[in-house]
């Protein structure tokens, strides 16, 4: 830069013309960051400010010099439904249209330890990812996939032992040693404590299981990632870009001071680590995250006393935002999607998933995975972006606001390391407070039309146009691997089978390798839910009940018409009961994404209804006695992971059998239009979809509780138009 050109005008300069120009407005964006953005940046923002090159410590341009220039990301789709077979004619199909990598999603069965033929996930088999209760389900997912030279990232965290097992064995037995094996797998328990609730141990046991993997892949399998750390779940449960910042960051330090704990020098398996962050829709900030996120790592590294240069390099994988999606005119998901993705790019992803268009509702079309998948190419192959390496750096905006995040997430983390690290800081529930907190309020400034989404609280279309989605028959897939599971119980050598089951038992409680013991495990056919209950018998398994945030709605509608009318229906229906109305909020099956059913009890709490907040991963069953027990007025059931048409049906019955048919039964989150009709014949009151106001959803409840309320104002007509 000339002495010219830094000498010439300033913001100084140009704000008394802008202040004209808008007559006053103010200019000062005030993120939920914490970072005050301005208007307009010069080159006074960025002095002192060295954002370095590509490829050179401390790689806050990107961890290799020649990035894109020399080869593009990885197009990495993530992708698993049903049963093995169907998932793997979808990879295949995807392989010969250009995708590069696979990346699996397992169902909610699965992830939670359990064969597909136990009673508590009779309404989850191969809904929200495929079923794998077997090494021979291993082996037909990846089945004409080679396994030696294909990478396979896998996105599991508390069955990660039994899986990475199969993987392990379905590998031997196409004849692909370890050493060859080259993927990721996720393997980060800490933040499911923290938001996505897909444990099976309790918080030790699971740290213990982290250090088991990363000392036998450190040992066997050099060519894969043990690790990827993940920011990503934060951000879909509403983390702002700090918050999901510094906690990933944070965990990624314990991991490493765990291993090193356990005897691992950390040259020796940190290279092999890798990180995972969620891309939305604040273009810059999610440029800027990744930027920040580079130099924190090297910095966390160092202090802990890593050489090796490759150990100091954070290297990631990106997916576009779920949260970002919308039921209501979901072609604009499209636009949302390759908003989000040249995000990743500029910031420097190492590999990329893009969501597809009806991923709001549903499991991809073909169609629409296609469009998702197209997406990159079309990015790689005809934008420029890869001519040019870090084509945003020395942006005096970017610049600036990288430097920003990094000083807003130190604090963070001089917070965590005062806790003694993030297992302890997981234990204080700090930071899953503050992510709840953040979401709640950004579901406000949503609802109040503060926060724009196209089509949803803005540009609404007067009526929605039909879309085609998948739907998977629960039922049918459920049955396909329970025979299958049979198949394998009567094929295998059963004494072998428990022999190295009990081996794995003793191993838990001390001085084995719980992952090498669960390979033998699996050489003998054993099944998922039998290696997890052999360590289960030893770690126990977690639950946690959730503790809702409050005064965030009442605060961000204070004066508000609308939200005040709400709160008057709220205190006459409590005159007229004699105490407050009671609503329980539940969530059946093991889906544990909790973001939409806390979000809902904290609203409802702050409008004055009584909540009662459900255990995870209820059974019908158990969610009927607790509504009994609390004497509730009515019950909103959270879905997500499209277990809806199995388990909420199922409630129904159970209140009709117990008399208490009076209940109310809502259900909210993502439920496909078409189910509407089924579930309002099964007995559902009420169905809010995404997008759905939460403070319209309040109303609506008052009114089946039998309150005449007035139809929402002109006011919020206005903003929803």
């Amino acid at each position: 830069m000339t002495d010219k050109q830094s000498s010439g005008p300033t913001y100084a300069d140009w704000k008394p013309l802008a202040d004209k120009e808008v007559k006053g407005r103010d200019l000062i964006w005030h993120t939920p960051e914490g970072v005050d953005v301005k208007p307009l940046y010069t080159s006074e923002d960025t002095q002192g400010i060295d954002p370095g090159v590509p490829g050179i410590a401390p790689f806050t341009r990107g961890p290799y010099a020649s990035m894109y220039t020399g080869r593009p990301w990885t197009i990495r789709q993530y992708a698993g439904f049903s049963t093995a077979e169907e998932s793997n004619a979808f990879y295949r199909r995807n392989l010969a249209m250009g995708q590069k990598g696979l990346s699996v999603a397992f169902d909610l069965a699965t992830h939670r330890g359990y064969d597909s033929d136990h009673p508590r996930v009779v309404g989850d088999v191969g809904k929200a990812g495929v079923a794998i209760d077997t090494v021979r389900d291993m082996e037909i997912l990846f089945d004409q996939i080679p396994l030696d030279q294909m990478s396979v990232s896998m996105t599991m965290n508390g069955a990660v032992i039994p899986v990475m097992a199969f993987y392990i064995v379905a590998a031997e037995r196409q004849g692909v040693s370890q050493d060859k094996l080259s993927g990721t797998i996720q393997n980060d328990i800490l933040k499911e404590f923290m938001v996505r609730n897909t444990y099976i141990y309790p918080p030790e046991p699971s740290m213990r299981i982290i250090s088991d993997i990363i000392g036998y892949t450190s040992a066997n399998m050099p060519k894969f990632n043990s690790i990827s750390i993940s920011g990503y779940h934060m951000h879909e449960a509403g983390a702002t870009a700090v918050q999901e910042l510094a906690f990933t960051i944070a965990d990624g330090k314990e991991y490493a001071k765990r291993a090193m704990a356990a005897g691992l020098d950390i040259d020796a398996f940190a290279p092999r680590l890798s990180f995972f962050w969620g891309i939305g829709m604040n273009f810059f900030m999610e440029v800027a995250k990744m930027r920040a996120a580079r130099a924190l790592w090297h910095e966390v590294m160092e202090g802990l006393g890593a050489r090796n240069e490759k150990s100091k390099m954070l290297r990631t994988h990106c997916q576009t935002s779920g949260v970002s999606l919308q039921e209501q005119d979901p072609y604009n998901n499209v636009i949302r999607t390759t908003i989000e993705a040249m995000a990743a790019v500029l910031g420097g992803t190492q590999s990329l998933h893009t969501n597809a268009l009806d991923e709001a509702i549903a499991l991809p079309t073909d169609f629409s995975a296609r469009i998702a998948r197209n997406t990159q190419l079309v990015i790689q192959e005809e934008s420029g972006i890869c001519n040019v390496a870090d084509p945003l750096g020395g942006s005096y905006y970017v610049e600036s606001l990288t430097a920003a995040l990094v000083e807003e997430a130190r604090k963070l983390l001089v917070d965590v390391d005062a806790e003694g690290g993030m297992t302890a800081y997981v234990a204080t529930g700090k930071p899953k407070a503050q992510i709840e907190e953040a979401a709640a309020a950004k579901q406000a400034h949503i609802d109040r039309g503060e926060t724009v989404i196209v089509g949803v609280n803005k540009y609404r279309k007067a009526e929605e146009d039909p879309i085609e989605t998948l739907d998977i028959d629960n039922h049918k897939v459920r049955a396909s691997q329970i025979a299958r599971l049979e198949q394998v119980r009567a094929k295998r050598d059963e004494k072998a089978c428990q022999a190295a089951l009990q081996a794995l038992t003793a191993g838990a409680k001390g001085g084995g390798n719980v992952l090498a013991l669960a390979v033998e495990a699996a050489r003998h056919d054993a099944t998922l839910g039998e290696i997890s209950s052999a360590m289960e018998a030893v770690f126990g398994r977690y639950d946690t009940v959730p503790k809702p945030v409050r005064g965030v709605y009442a605060a961000a509608y204070e004066g508000d018409t609308r939200y005040g009318q709400v709160v008057d229906g709220v205190k006459a229906v409590e005159r007229r009961l004699g105490r407050k109305p009671r609503v329980m909020v539940a969530k059946m099956g093991q889906d544990g994404h909790d973001r939409g059913a806390n979000v809902i009890a904290s609203a409802f709490t702050d409008m004055g209804f009584d909540v009662v907040s459900g255990p995870l991963f209820q059974t019908p069953a158990e969610t009927r006695d607790m509504a009994l027990e609390n004497d509730v007025d009515a019950i909103g059931a959270s879905s997500l992971a499209a277990g809806h048409k199995t388990l909420i049906p199922e409630l129904i019955g159970l209140l009709k059998e117990a008399g208490r048919s009076d209940i109310k039964v809502v259900a909210g989150g993502v439920i496909p239009a078409q189910d509407y009709e089924f579930l309002r014949e099964a007995g559902v009151q009420g169905i809010y979809g995404p997008g759905s106001n939460v403070v319209e959803c309040a109303a609506d409840m008052l009114r089946l509780l039998g309150h005449n309320m007035p139809p929402a104002g002109d006011e919020l007509d206005e903003a929803a138009e």
